[in-house]
């Protein structure tokens, strides 16, 4: 008899015993006891991954930045796997819609979620309660990009200079306006410790949709905003909004002529910044999360996405899930600080 058959033979034989035991058994019993069997001795085998269509569910806007980049990403990973990558977009609530759809999730790899820096590290500091905890309820997947803020103001407004913008906010205390997609955010947070370094008072008013932001940064009905290139850049074409000066300790090399807000005139090293990775429920396998980084990164680095990145205003950030769970409890640390630094108020 062939190796084959005796291995045939005496899978048939361990059956037909489990299955005359089963007699004796409760149904609960014998629904654990086939469990045991088939896990042990293989007789069935999980779908590969992916093995059906992999949703991303974004916490931002349609317009947004994140999820128009992630739209050209997803195309990328279509084809080496074979599957739809649809992106999902659940503005609002501080991006807790998006985060309770992803976090009751199954945890096979194919429910995914883009969190921003201000999801991950930001609202732990700033909540009294979260819906989630994002270092027990996800697990890191793959780092996208990291992105500089810029101070942004209306092409025709009254303010053209960070000098006059800080004068007037001086003389006239909850004036001056400022907006954000969110509470918390990282242009929401940079913009309170820009007030705090300047010793002014501003408003805060913030947008569910960043699409409605521009909006009103272009018509005037909004004093300035800190936002990304990829964002603002429709209204940056149409020359209705102007960036003014970047929040970043230097200026960018792909971005030369545009001053770091210390050199134009505002606080110094003033750096506000943000990063966007995916995530995906807690208990996903590390060999499918392994997967899903090493096809993420390598698409990264394809020539088009490099010219998105670039297009946009983002850099790119490779990391492991092991760094950028590293970086997460890192930055709570550090924004812990900055929110009691800034006095803002815990919700």
């Amino acid at each position: 008899m062939s190796g084959a058959m005796k291995t045939a033979t005496a899978n048939a034989n361990r059956g037909a015993k489990f299955l005359r035991s089963a007699g004796t058994m409760t149904a609960a019993r014998f629904g654990a006891a086939l469990i045991a069997l088939i896990g042990v001795h293989g007789w069935a085998a999980a779908d590969p991954f992916p093995s059906r269509a992999v949703k991303i569910t974004v916490p931002f806007s349609a317009a947004a930045g994140p999820t128009v980049f992630l739209h050209v990403l997803a195309d990328k990973l279509a084809k080496p796997w074979g599957q739809h990558v649809v992106i999902d977009p659940k503005p609002g609530a501080s991006g807790f819609l998006a985060i309770r759809a992803v976090k009751g999730a199954a945890s096979d790899g194919h429910e995914l979620l883009a969190m921003s820096n201000a999801h991950a590290t930001i609202n732990p500091s700033l909540h009294k309660t979260l819906p989630y905890d994002p270092q027990q309820d996800f697990v890191p997947v793959a780092m996208l990009y990291y992105t500089p803020y810029f101070l942004a103001v209306s092409a025709t407004g009254p303010y053209q200079t960070i000098p006059a913008l800080i004068v007037d906010a001086r003389a006239h205390p909850d004036k001056v306006t400022y907006g954000s997609s969110f509470v918390g955010s990282p242009p929401h947070l940079g913009s309170e410790m820009f007030a705090h370094l300047t010793q002014t008072r501003m408003t805060h008013v913030p947008f569910t949709d960043q699409a409605q932001l521009y909006v009103a940064l272009a018509r005037g009905d909004l004093s300035w905003a800190l936002s990304t290139v990829g964002t603002a850049l429709p209204f940056m074409q149409s020359g209705q909004v102007k960036l003014m000066a970047s929040a970043a300790k230097e200026r960018l090399k792909n971005m030369p002529d545009i001053p770091t807000v210390e050199e134009a005139g505002g606080p110094r090293q003033f750096d506000v910044n943000s990063w966007i990775a995916l995530f995906a429920p807690q208990r996903t396998p590390p060999d499918v999360v392994q997967r899903l980084n090493r096809d993420i990164t390598t698409v990264l680095v394809d020539s088009d996405i490099q010219k998105r990145l670039t297009l946009f205003g983002f850099e790119p950030f490779p990391a492991s899930p092991a760094e950028i769970a590293d970086l997460i409890r890192t930055e709570t640390v550090k924004y812990g600080d900055m929110v009691r630094q800034a006095g803002i108020a815990m919700q």
